[in-house]
């Protein structure tokens, strides 16, 4: 599993939209400009956040975007969802599968369905709101370890 630029870049995008602590439309070329990130690269990915209900988006002046619900029930393995094709370390954990021919003697399954357990449990333990935190984010996610 290996998350990529898509997935890292929407969870910073997120948090840069809920650090503002506004309702107000935060503007793209703010969050490009702060996050380092292409306008280009950025609109993909609000694109991909906007379909899936994580944000909302005005066009025009005094557009842009911001969180459709509070930062804490953003969860992120919910963005990763979002963003990547898969969080399994295996093909055949991948939703939608197919069954493996060689389920029943493999020796290897259970390995793999609890290192997809693991990987899914924390993602899903942390929100946009922990990552938020600034004062106490290194000592928080250190006490998930």
């Amino acid at each position: 599993m290996l998350i990529s630029t898509r997935g890292r870049y929407a969870i910073r995008v997120l948090i840069d939209i809920a650090e503002q602590a506004s309702n107000d439309f935060i503007r793209l070329k703010d969050i490009t400009e702060r996050q380092e990130i292409s306008l280009k690269y950025v609109e993909n990915i609000m694109t991909l956040l906007s379909k899936n209900g994580l944000i909302e988006g005005v066009h025009g002046k005094g557009g842009g975007y911001r969180l459709t619900r509070d930062p804490s029930e953003y969860k992120i393995a919910d963005i990763l969802k979002v963003t990547e094709e898969s969080l399994s370390p295996v093909a055949c954990l991948e939703c939608g599968a197919q069954p493996c021919k060689r389920l029943a003697e493999c020796r290897t399954l259970p390995m793999w369905r609890e290192l997809n357990d693991m990987v899914n449990n924390f993602f899903n333990k942390i929100t946009l709101a922990d990552l938020v935190r600034k004062d106490d984010n290194v000592s928080y996610l250190n006490s998930m370890l």
